[in-house]
């Protein structure tokens, strides 16, 4: 089963009619203008996306409001959605540069400190 912030909402706070738009926006982290011209030149060209709009509309569920604490936190699940193997990437590039910087802070306390690198030799 899918994670509540990977999965497709009808995102009626910032919607117009019944926020299919909105959620397909907030889904994919493209601007909902975008998104809208998109629908209807599609639907004006085409005829059928009227269907799945409202298709979309009566199945997927609204979007619960405290499904992101802020807009980095959105930010962050859109990416996961777009690219799932290239965020776990970034996250993971992120803990390692943490715990390089973590490392030399270690390393100058410790070498600028005799006393406590002898207590750290003692407790290896």
């Amino acid at each position: 089963m899918n994670s509540p912030r990977t999965r497709f909402y009808r995102d009626k706070v910032n919607g117009k009619f019944m926020g299919v738009c909105a959620g397909i926006a907030d889904y994919t982290g493209v601007d909902v203008l975008w998104v809208r011209l998109g629908f209807l030149v599609l639907a004006f060209s085409m005829g059928w996306p009227f269907i799945a709009y409202f298709v979309l509309g009566m199945l997927a569920g609204k979007k619960p409001g405290h499904l992101y604490v802020d807009r980095q936190e959105q930010q962050f699940w859109q990416r996961v959605r777009q690219s799932p193997a290239r965020t776990a990437r970034e996250v993971r590039a992120q803990f390692r540069d943490i715990d390089r910087r973590l490392a030399d802070v270690e390393s100058f306390y410790v070498n600028s400190n005799p006393r406590l690198s002898a207590e750290i030799e003692k407790l290896r």
